[in-house]
């Protein structure tokens, strides 16, 4: 069943230039207006003054709080409604590297809310796409301590401590709060997180920024919320055709990879919560009962809302798609 007619719903980008940004986002499907060295695409947001805007649809030019506050629960979800109120607790991206991105941290939810009055971050990547070589940074190489990080910083070694890991198309990291990481230059990622802007950075390689001005460190502030502990392996997705492979699942989100080469239908009872595909490769129409078709391809993201019981997902050529939603307490 559809409660209040509400359909599957596709967002603006927000485009973030950036002085690492290149051009593979431009070069997507769908895409317009896209700026030279744009890093980042928010694909659906909820973060103050970054919010998305509806694209379609009769609640086409609403801001997503604006929707959350008149649909609620049949929107987010009733469980995610309760912990979240109008807030979207999910931040939904691609990224651009065609320069090395700064090495940083995130601080977790505690730290994030004593310092900053805001979420903390933890996140995960998915490889759309890489050049031969790109490498990426996912924690520490080995257990290290607080002032082995710091001796490290001061002395020049702290990047002979990291764990870099050669990447291809569809790796996925698993990013918890706290760790040190960065993306290498020559990937372009699917990143969800935690709908938080809070960086720490590390070290950013002497660059400068338009004005001849280093970027701020911050050392001090990454060390309170760095987890010392050696990296957890990448984890491989690949499903087989017409399968399904979980990739992550915290108390943030849960994430699938989707695998489908013919007309796929999908129920959703058990989950109290919105979802959201991203299609990574290939594509597909998305049909419910009572709603107008929605066409998904490389690089688009759709958000189908809790009320919506199921879907048809219509395709005859090899795609996969990112499958997210919040799983209730």
């Amino acid at each position: 069943m559809i409660s209040n007619n509400l359909y599957p719903i596709k967002f603006d980008p927000i485009y973030k230039t950036k002085m690492w940004g290149g051009s593979r986002i431009s070069q997507l499907p769908n895409r317009s207006g896209v700026p030279r060295s744009c890093g980042e695409s928010w694909d659906i947001s909820g973060v103050e003054g970054c919010e998305s805007v509806i694209a379609n649809g009769f609640l086409a030019g609403n801001s997503l709080s604006e929707a959350i506050e008149v649909y609620m629960g049949d929107l987010v979800g009733e469980s995610v409604y309760d912990r979240f109120g109008l807030d979207f607790p999910l931040l939904v991206k691609i990224i651009d590297a065609q320069d090395n991105l700064s090495v940083q941290v995130h601080p977790g939810d505690d730290m994030a809310l004593e310092k900053h009055q805001s979420y903390g971050k933890t996140e995960m990547w998915y490889v759309i796409d890489c050049d031969p070589n790109s490498m990426i940074v996912n924690g520490f190489g080995r257990d290290v301590d607080r002032g082995e990080y710091l001796r490290a910083i001061e002395d020049g070694s702290f990047m002979d401590m990291l764990n870099r890991v050669s990447v291809s198309p569809g790796d996925v990291f698993y990013i918890p709060a706290g760790t040190v990481h960065t993306i290498g230059k020559g990937c372009m990622v699917a990143e969800i997180q935690q709908a938080s802007d809070i960086t720490y950075r590390i070290y950013d390689y002497n660059r400068v920024d338009a004005q001849g001005n280093m970027r701020q460190l911050h050392t001090e502030m990454a060390a309170d919320a760095l987890c010392y502990a050696k990296a957890a392996p990448a984890i491989k997705c690949r499903p087989d055709i017409n399968q399904s492979q979980k990739a992550v699942d915290c108390s943030y989100f849960t994430a699938n990879v989707m695998r489908i080469s013919q007309p796929t239908e999908k129920d959703f009872p058990e989950i109290d919560s919105f979802i959201i595909y991203m299609c990574v490769q290939g594509g597909c129409s998305i049909v419910c009962d009572g709603c107008d078709p929605v066409q998904i391809l490389r690089g688009d993201t759709v958000l189908i809302p809790a009320c919506i019981s199921g879907a048809c997902f219509i395709t005859d050529t090899d795609t996969t798609l990112l499958e997210v939603y919040i799983k209730g307490e």
